[in-house]
């Protein structure tokens, strides 16, 4: 609810920025993109989380199959850990602590490198679909495409170079601003003694 009020919002305040050039541009084109719909929709996004899924699937099937390991040898210290030699029980403790260190160093390079990953996939999919939907914007003669942010927006709209001519002459016209010169303050005379 709140991300449609969101999405509201935006598009209101691009058409409210817009509504001044209604009588230069009577038949401007906007259309609104739900970037996160496509995200989840696009079969390149499929694609990718399936790559994504292949690739890690042998390191999460040794994950799974040392965590049984760690279980069977748990289950057999606490099932024959009380008619164990002392130091042959001493042994298992020790083996299934470090085997245990072991698994969760592994996890953690596991969620570390799938989220790296994860992350590598997630911006090449944004910028292929950024580049999808600039191109539909063109060949389908829209002026300006919401997103998250402004995704399009025809080169006949962007007033930046002359925004940019407008600082550069008032720059020009008065230069940067000065700081006025101060004078460190004298120290205060000492007392006089009487």
């Amino acid at each position: 609810m709140a991300r449609l009020s969101i999405c509201g919002l935006v598009l209101s305040t691009g058409l409210a920025m817009l509504a001044p050039l209604g009588a230069a541009h009577a038949d401007i084109k906007i259309a609104v993109v739900n970037v996160p719909r496509l995200l989840e929709e696009a079969p390149q996004a499929k694609s990718a989380m399936q790559a994504l899924q292949d690739e890690f699937a042998p390191r999460q099937r040794s994950i799974v199959a040392q965590q049984k390991d760690l279980k069977a040898k748990e289950e057999k210290l606490q099932r024959d850990g009380a008619v164990m030699a002392e130091n042959e029980r001493r042994n298992a403790e020790k083996d299934l602590r470090d085997g245990q260190r072991e698994m969760q160093r592994k996890q953690n390079e596991y969620v570390e490198d799938l989220n790296l990953r994860r992350n590598e996939e997630l911006g090449k999919l944004q910028r292929s679909l950024l580049q999808e939907v600039q191109a539909f914007a063109r060949t389908s003669g829209y002026d300006v495409v919401l997103g998250d942010g402004v995704l399009y927006v025809n080169e006949s709209m962007d007033i930046t170079a002359q925004v940019l001519s407008a600082l550069q002459a008032r720059f020009k016209a008065g230069g940067p601003a000065k700081p006025a010169a101060t004078t460190p303050p004298k120290p205060a005379a000492p007392p006089a003694k009487q």
